[in-house]
């Protein structure tokens, strides 16, 4: 993979300024296959380093296109960003296109991309081989660590990331924020010949919506936010003062992942063993044999199955529940029988070029540390954490812990935007919100439909990490009404999940959905 020095192009960077943004060329998409036989075509998009040095350097977008399935009735282009920060839409779009509601599939071209600083695009890489980012990952422990040994050594990795970097992608990681990334959203809807931006962000890519939307209010035709980070939240209220709360904290995320945690083990225990496997016979004596079963883990892992790997591994199991809840099931009853759980089947590769680009934790970390204030002293985390714990439980120190990297981050993004986040847009916004998200409340929701200008908040009273992921023929039929035509769901709506977890299975009406990956924890 190239580093961010081989492609970057021009002369020394200017500073950032406070400057209104001078304009930039359009960049130019030569679409071919993606490889051999593909239905998905690819292109490179050449956008600024800087949009206040739009003649300066430049840095490459890997971008995916999926034409309309019915050409005849297209609409227009949805662009489509899966989440993070640090989800490569090059992959992730691919994997979860047939998740999109059939009508849409039918009427819009479908395009996503990896962001600047993320996987096939121009990608903050740390290391000067694979084998050096190994090592790197060898140093951190599985979930978060535990334990003042733990602690120090993750201290120490995260410091030595931060070095790093800035050694190795300086310019780079200052121009990865999510303003930014807006900016080359509204590039590539140029590029492709648009007035206006349909788009459908799920997770982070709510947080880029918003930041879109009061970028370029006049610009947006439709806009669904799936699964929503509240953005005052995340820019702790634009203070200036040294953040004394994590990002994931102030977003609700522990007492989130909790509420879906005790979702599903009451669920589970609702159920037979032959439908939840890890089932004790009723709610309350699988709650009891979920702790019982995590205490015991700390004392004693079954092989590489510790207690704070095993807590991330719940988290991210109820992301996308079907069938990621019958999985979960399985392995904790493995490991309350001390087995070592079968690792479970990763997604197919997509065809395109490249299916599995670097995704080190640094692109992620470049994002959302400089973009969102976390404290700078990395010993407030056990203490952050811990108060979290008695608060939301074990769930609570996994989310704290999720941006503890940021303490020794070398760099703030010298172009973030932090709000307001209520200018009056061109159209109306749909916001969609699950009840039980183990990453973004419902809460989120309701502030980022109260926070926009002018917002819809659909209520999905479902289990699992965006409507999108974890569908519904009621959001499906609600998002391709607005999309096509515009029409809102009423004040109020709210759908339920077609199935309900270790429900018997049902037909689910003729509108084809499929799951995928993601890339990473923090989605």
């Amino acid at each position: 993979m190239a580093t961010c020095s081989t492609i970057l192009t021009g002369p020394n960077l200017a500073s950032a300024g406070g400057a209104p943004t001078p304009s930039a060329p359009i960049p130019r998409l030569d679409w071919s296959r993606c490889v051999l036989g593909s239905e998905f075509d690819c292109a490179t998009a050449r956008v600024p380093l800087d949009y206040d040095d739009p003649g300066g350097p430049t840095i490459e977008l890997a971008v995916v296109r999926r034409k309309a399935a019915d050409p005849g009735r297209r609409v227009g282009t949805l662009f489509f960003n899966p989440g993070g920060p640090g989800g490569p839409g090059t992959v992730q779009m691919p994997q979860n296109y047939e998740s999109f509601p059939r009508e849409v599939r039918e009427r819009f071209d479908i395009i996503s991309w990896d962001p600047r600083g993320i996987g096939n695009s121009t990608a903050v890489n740390c290391f000067g081989s694979p084998e050096e980012a190994a090592d790197w990952n060898a140093k951190t422990p599985a979930g978060f660590p535990v334990g003042k040994k733990e602690r120090a050594a993750f201290t120490a990795a995260y410091e030595e990331l931060g070095r790093r970097c800035e050694q190795r992608a300086p310019e780079l990681v200052r121009h990865v924020s999510t303003a930014d990334t807006a900016r080359d959203l509204d590039q590539l809807r140029q590029a492709v010949g648009d007035q206006q931006l349909a788009y459908y962000g799920i997770s982070y890519g709510t947080y880029l919506g918003a930041t879109y939307a009061n970028l370029f209010p006049g610009r947006v035709r439709a806009m669904v936010l799936d699964g929503n980070w509240d953005p005052r939240a995340w820019t702790n209220n634009a203070s200036d003062q040294v953040a004394q709360t994590a990002s994931f904290q102030r977003l609700g995320s522990g007492r989130s992942a909790a509420k879906t945690v005790n979702r599903f083990l009451t669920l589970c225990g609702s159920a037979t063993t032959a439908r939840c496997a890890f089932s004790a016979g009723s709610p309350e004596a699988t709650q009891n044999k979920y702790d019982q079963l995590l205490r015991r883990l700390r004392k004693d892992p079954v092989g590489p199955w510790t207690y704070a790997g095993t807590v991330a591994a719940v988290v991210n199991s109820l992301y996308v529940v079907q069938p990621g809840a019958t999985e979960l099931a399985d392995t904790l009853q493995d490991l309350w029988e001390r087995r070592v759980p079968e690792p479970s089947p990763l997604p197919p590769p997509p065809p395109v070029p490249n299916p599995n680009p670097y995704l080190g934790e640094e692109q992620s970390t470049a994002i959302f540390c400089g973009d969102s204030p976390n404290p700078r002293d990395p010993g407030m985390y056990h203490t952050l954490a811990e108060a979290a714990a008695a608060r939301s439980g074990d769930t609570g120190r996994f989310w704290i812990w999720a941006t503890a990297g940021c303490a020794s981050w070398p760099a703030v993004a010298e172009d973030r935007y932090r709000g307001p986040w209520n200018k009056p847009t061109a159209h109306p916004i749909l916001v969609v919100g699950n009840t039980y998200d183990p990453s973004t409340p419902h809460s989120a929701a309701q502030a980022m439909a109260q926070e926009l200008a002018d917002a819809r908040l659909l209520t999905h009273e479902a289990v699992g990490h965006t409507a999108l992921l974890n569908p519904s023929n009621c959001v499906q039929a609600h998002v391709s009404r607005y999309l096509i035509d515009g029409t809102l769901p009423p004040p109020g709506a709210t759908c339920r999940q077609d199935t309900p977890l270790f429900s018997p299975p049902k037909p689910s009406g003729g509108v084809a959905t499929g799951g995928g990956g993601t890339a990473g924890i923090i989605t």
